[in-house]
């Protein structure tokens, strides 16, 4: 097969990082609409600079007055999207960033509203995210930190010990994205069954196909379903 005219040869097209050709990535569709020669490139990481604007400044000048001389290695990148303000910290300075973030009395962030996994295949390197929202109280703010691992090693520090109503957070982040919490409690599946294999909220996990038994009652698999069409 010829590859004169694939998407990537043709002119004005930069070679990488391309994430996908076509409209969904489907390929000998026999598609005539134009789509599959539609090139979707991967975006870079979004990095935002000084002004942040707001009071996003003077979380970030609470934090680094906070952690000192090791702000630099906390904190990979700030990003400021939608009026919403992310800091992106390097996992093994996790549990540090959020004691400086609840307990420091120009931050304050007392209330955290939460863990939750993302899953990036194309993000090599850091395939799997965990991110925290939390909740100033005493100054009426709010602030989301987002940490990545490999896929490889997919281990990140609990932090239960700083907020303890991540008990149960980090537990379902794990169940269904496979993320492990260094020092947790008791991490094990929270909503799957403990023989339950793979981890359903991964974007590599199969859609269907899988026959579910729930309190005694077998459920087919959708493709072993009755047809009402």
């Amino acid at each position: 097969m010829s590859t004169e005219n694939h998407p990537d040869n043709l002119p004005g097209v930069p070679e990488e990082p391309v994430a996908r050709h076509g409209m969904f990535g489907v390929t000998d569709s026999g598609d005539t609409s134009g789509y599959g020669r539609l090139v979707v490139r991967r975006a870079p990481k979004l990095s935002s600079a000084r002004p942040y604007g707001g009071y996003f400044d003077e979380i970030a000048d609470g934090l680094e007055a906070a952690a000192g001389d090791s702000y630099a290695g906390m904190v990979e990148r700030v990003v400021v999207d939608r009026g919403e303000l992310t800091l992106h910290v390097a996992r093994e300075h996790l549990t540090a960033v959020m004691s400086h973030l609840r307990d420091d009395p120009a931050l304050r962030f007392e209330l955290s509203l939460g863990v939750s996994g993302v899953h990036y295949p194309e993000d090599e390197g850091a395939e799997l995210h965990a991110v925290y929202h939390l909740c100033s109280i005493t100054h009426n703010r709010r602030v989301r930190v987002e940490v990545s691992c490999p896929d490889a090693d997919p281990h990140i520090p609990s932090t239960v010990s700083v907020y303890p109503t991540h008990d149960w957070h980090e537990r379902e982040t794990y169940d269904f994205f496979g993320i492990v919490f260094d020092g947790h409690p008791a991490l094990t599946r929270i909503e799957m069954p403990d023989d339950w294999e793979g981890h359903p909220q991964r974007k590599d996990y199969p859609l269907g196909g899988i026959p579910v038994e729930y309190r005694g009652a077998t459920i087919p698999a959708p493709d072993q379903r009755r047809s009402y069409a």
